[in-house]
């Protein structure tokens, strides 16, 4: 029988430069995403966020949105550039006021507010200093996470220092698809450990201004062997480390994974055991995001890890070329619990790419595939909270369709549909579903699959 606590958390999710447009409005700076983004080439059909879903002037209306859906929580991330349009200085109290207006909306409409600190959008000035190669950002972003407490924390409980590193690294300093754009062995490790340390600096000005609770997101996709082959089980056992314990074994238990060393070869530096002390500092909650799992098998062709994705042939896969695949969910999350002394867990993303219909004046969109994936994916959440994780709460990703990074505009994760033309917003049967699943904490999953949106 499912039913989800009383006081469990349901959410969607946004992040800043996706939905907020007005990238340089009010005094604010540029960043690495607005650069990237206006580079020709970078991101598919050249398209930008200096609209996108126009949040920054439509946050009551989307406020609005979110209550009729019956959510009681929003995560949304904070523009640095937007409060410290240098990175480091002067606080643009234009900017900052944004914030706090948002989260007066929300607090005023029954939503909880969890904000993230990092999502992706260094400040261009900072990125000229060497961004998170440089060892000062660590300071530089515990200055800026100290002005935005002072001014929320009396209001926000729940603090997210930054969203996934791993893809900050990996896309922008390894591969070069995500800004600032870089391609270099040598850079990842390196900007991976700065973030670390920045974490830990924000936990600790968070120790010093604030009183209520703050953790980290990640991003986790668990790693299964194609066989029982030594080559695939030990690709899939580098792909895991490289991919999920980089961060948490720094976190949680003070060391990097020793796999690493063969992974990144001579690019791997000798770290200070001082900087492991450090970015072991306690959290409150630890953020998973999951969409998707890799069943891995060795290819001496694949850099950097020769671990290669198997393609499975009876599963769906979404518009992001990810296998749908809820019961590994469950496995991350009890994984976590096992791994790290079931830490308080929320699952900050989680969502799906499928094409959608043009939207349909006055109702509500058929997106089947994603109310099936919301389905499973929360019926999934379920299954670990019976089994002991310690999980408070869902976000969905996202409550709208946004620019979604290199793709631009070619991949709709939301359950609200955006027209980015006249930027009408059209609910989605997956938000409907949603709802529904809201209202009933969970019950309505016990019903089983119907058609038309509902459970």
């Amino acid at each position: 029988m499912i039913e989800f606590p009383d006081d469990f958390l349901w959410g969607t999710a946004t992040s800043a430069y996706q939905v907020e447009g007005s990238p340089l409005a009010d005094g604010a700076g540029p960043s690495i995403w607005q650069r990237f983004a206006h580079t020709p080439g970078l991101v598919r059909d050249g398209a930008t966020g200096d609209v996108a879903c126009d949040h920054y002037r439509r946050y009551r209306d989307d406020v609005a949105l979110m209550r009729s859906l019956g959510t009681n929580a929003y995560r949304f991330s904070i523009a640095w550039s937007r409060v410290m349009p240098e990175g480091r200085g002067m606080v643009n109290a234009a900017g900052l006021d944004f914030y706090d207006r948002l989260v007066d909306a929300l607090l005023g409409s029954g939503i909880e507010p969890m904000v993230t600190l990092y999502h992706w959008d260094l400040p261009a000035a900072l990125d000229d200093r060497g961004g998170w190669l440089n060892p000062e950002v660590a300071r530089w972003f515990a200055e800026y996470a100290a002005v935005v407490f002072r001014k929320l924390d009396g209001r926000v409980k729940m603090w997210a220092t930054l969203n996934e590193p791993w893809v900050i690294t990996d896309g922008g300093y390894l591969c070069g698809v995500l800004a600032p754009g870089h391609r270099n062995r040598f850079e990842a490790p390196i900007a991976s450990h700065q973030l670390l340390r920045a974490h830990a600096e924000a936990v600790k000005a968070y120790r010093a201004e604030g009183r209520h609770r703050i953790g980290i997101v990640v991003n986790l996709e668990p790693k299964y062997p194609a066989s029982d082959d030594p080559g695939d089980r030990a690709a899939t056992t580098r792909a895991d480390a490289y991919m999920n314990r980089q961060y948490l074994d720094p976190l949680f238990l003070g060391r990097y994974p020793e796999e690493l060393r063969e992974v990144f070869g001579e690019a791997w530096p000798r770290w200070p055991a001082d900087d492991l002390a450090l970015v072991r500092q306690p959290i409150d909650f630890l953020g998973v995001n999951y969409y998707t799992r890799s069943v891995t098998r060795f290819d001496p062709h694949a850099w950097l890890l020769q671990a290669a994705p198997v393609v499975q042939p009876r599963a769906t896969y979404t518009e992001t070329g990810w296998e749908v695949c809820a019961p590994a969910l469950t496995d991350t999350l009890l994984w976590v619990k096992e791994r790290y002394g079931n830490p308080p867990l929320y699952v900050t993303e989680n969502g799906a790419a499928f094409f959608d219909p043009p939207a349909l004046e006055g109702d509500c969109l058929p997106d089947p595939l994603r109310v099936d994936y919301l389905r499973k994916h929360i019926t999934a959440v379920h299954a670990a909270i019976e089994q002991g994780a310690d999980v408070r709460g869902y976000f969905v990703w996202s409550l709208l369709d946004n620019f979604e990074w290199s793709h631009g505009y070619s991949k709709r994760f939301g359950i609200v549909h955006v027209d980015f033309q006249t930027q009408q917003r059209t609910p989605k049967d997956s938000a409907r579903f949603y709802a529904r699943v809201i209202a009933s904490r969970g019950r309505v999953l016990n019903e089983g699959g119907r058609p038309g949106g509902s459970a």
